[in-house]
């Protein structure tokens, strides 16, 4: 096991390691997401694809302050690209999130608010996790916690945002509102 995430070799059995991550110290929100994409897994760079338009639109970052990690901390469930699946790509490794964020997450002093994206990261930090909708819908009662959980904003994710309108009428107000605060 290597001590810094960037030359972790872990998953090397399954895929070509090229852990993508964006930490430091001093940042006030963490971003944990699922894994990164092909794109991401290309360019080096978190949410650099059309899922992290979408991110950033609807915190009301630019992305010179999405991408300063004294700001803000991305730290995916999978720091590596999980591959392709039948319906997209494949979930990301399981062996990760176990081996690196008990090492980062008491790193993060100053942080204000943690974005949880998809069901991978919602599982494994919120007590009594069901699904995705029901963890979105339940955000008054994270967002006291500095917490709050999101649907992935990829494109892929259409349909969930048509059959759930509430989310960008009742919750992008109150998460951009949540961010702002976060960096102030």
């Amino acid at each position: 096991m290597s001590s810094c995430p960037q030359l972790c070799r872990r998953c090397v059995d399954k895929l070509e390691p090229n852990p993508v991550l964006q930490f430091h110290p001093d940042a006030r929100i963490l971003i944990i997401g699922q894994a990164p994409g092909a794109a991401v897994h290309r360019s080096g760079i978190p949410f650099d694809d059309p899922s992290g338009r979408r991110l950033r639109q609807w915190l009301a970052m630019d992305e010179s302050t999405f991408y300063d990690p004294q700001q803000v901390a991305i730290m995916p469930m999978g720091l590596c690209y999980p591959g392709k699946g039948r319906s997209g790509d494949n979930p990301p490794d399981p062996r990760c999130a176990p081996l690196w964020h008990p090492q980062l997450l008491p790193q993060l002093q100053q942080l204000r608010l943690t974005l949880l994206i998809g069901q991978y990261a919602q599982k494994r930090y919120l007590a009594g996790f069901t699904n995705t909708t029901a963890a979105v819908q339940a955000w008054q009662q994270w967002l006291p916690q500095g917490r709050l959980a999101l649907p992935h904003p990829s494109p892929r994710n259409n349909i969930w945002l048509k059959r759930n309108p509430w989310f960008e009428q009742a919750l992008l107000a109150p998460l951009q509102q949540a961010v702002a605060a976060a960096l102030a």
